[in-house]
């Protein structure tokens, strides 16, 4: 089988498919801050059961505070965790952006080397107001001719210093950079998502401007669970969403149900009343950011935690306020229902 990278760096080829992503918390022990890696295998072992394949390294795994070493030994944890757990063929996306270009292709080739499948790359944000355009393009194109695996585009502008790379600079990296194979926007605009994706899904466009490997394709997330439906619907690929840590079977189930609705309508009317559910949550919850991920975790499974110093804990009448929420409240139901654990 072909290798995932330009220089074979991981031998077993896992397809990035169009799907469900769970950027993955990364869990600390309370007293030392130390990484708790038996957590955080358990963690992705429970949403790759429900069909939730990992990125790690990510935003939500509080990536920024965690040294090459940590996100080595977080690599290879995952890899052992799917593995044991019988998902050997599910792919592990890992996040590389850091301030510079140099240091960024340097995380790739430590992440290949430990065994990711993929990276993903958000814009360095700390001089925003001085990259331009040539420079982003620059940056995008240098990172993935150099990463030794296939690169997604990270366009998130909360964490990037403001930076929003639009539709026409993303369809041209993807034009011009065949180790690119998709991108994942935490924009949240879905009139983006049309524009990429009804350039990179034309059967034309796909044949002219290959993949580096040719058994991928560009593929298009959101990065929000609240427009999977609309996505869909205009050839999108899925999403890249931190409800998935807190809620796999039910973002599982609405992707699976959108797909379907495609083919027969009859299905649409259920898929938009667990679309609602979703989007309800992932507005209500998202508000609580990481700390009340980690706090929402922790009520329904027993681990969950605190972040990393600067971030701080939740505090306890904000978290009281988003378990008892409505919104979070029916979102738990369908996720207890469909996992089919009920207490």
């Amino acid at each position: 089988m072909p290798a995932n990278g330009i220089n074979g760096a991981n031998p077993v080829f896992r397809p990035l498919k169009p799907g469900i992503y769970a950027p993955i918390l990364s869990f600390f022990r309370p007293s030392s801050e130390e990484l708790d890696i038996s957590t955080f295998q358990s963690h992705v072992a429970r949403v790759a059961a429900a069909g939730v394949a990992p990125v790690i390294a990510g935003s939500m795994g509080e990536a920024i505070h965690l040294s090459h070493t940590e996100r080595v030994k977080l690599i290879h944890a995952g890899r052992q965790a799917l593995d044991e757990a019988g998902f050997k063929d599910v792919p592990i996306v890992v996040g590389i952006g850091v301030g510079s270009t140099r240091e960024t292709i340097e995380l790739g080739n430590e992440a290949a080397a430990a065994g990711a499948d993929y990276a993903i790359v958000i814009t360095s944000g700390y001089f925003a107001g001085a990259l331009t355009r040539a420079a982003i393009k620059t940056f995008f194109t240098e990172v993935s001719q150099k990463c030794p695996i296939p690169v997604i585009i990270y366009n998130y502008p909360g964490a990037s210093g403001g930076i929003d790379l639009d539709s026409d600079l993303i369809i041209e990296l993807a034009t011009e950079c065949p180790n690119l194979v998709g991108v994942k926007l935490t924009c949240g605009n879905v009139g983006k998502l049309t524009r990429i994706t009804a350039t990179v899904t034309d059967a034309t466009w796909i044949l002219t401007y290959p993949r580096k490997n040719p058994n991928l394709h560009f593929l298009v997330f959101g990065g929000f669970t609240d427009f999977i439906i609309p996505s869909t619907f205009v050839n999108g690929h899925g999403a890249i969403a931190g409800l998935a840590n807190l809620a796999p079977y039910a973002i599982a189930k609405l992707y699976r149900l959108s797909e379907a609705a495609r083919k027969d309508l009859s299905l649409l009317p259920e898929a938009q009343r667990l679309q609602g559910v979703v989007a309800n949550a992932e507005f209500t919850i998202g508000k609580s950011s990481i700390s009340g991920s980690k706090f929402l975790l922790e009520k329904l499974y027993g681990y969950g935690g605190v972040p990393r110093r600067p971030l701080l804990p939740i505090e306890h009448d904000a978290a009281e306020a988003v378990w008892t929420h409505p919104h979070t409240q029916e979102l738990v139901q369908v996720e207890r229902e469909l996992s089919g654990k009920m207490v």
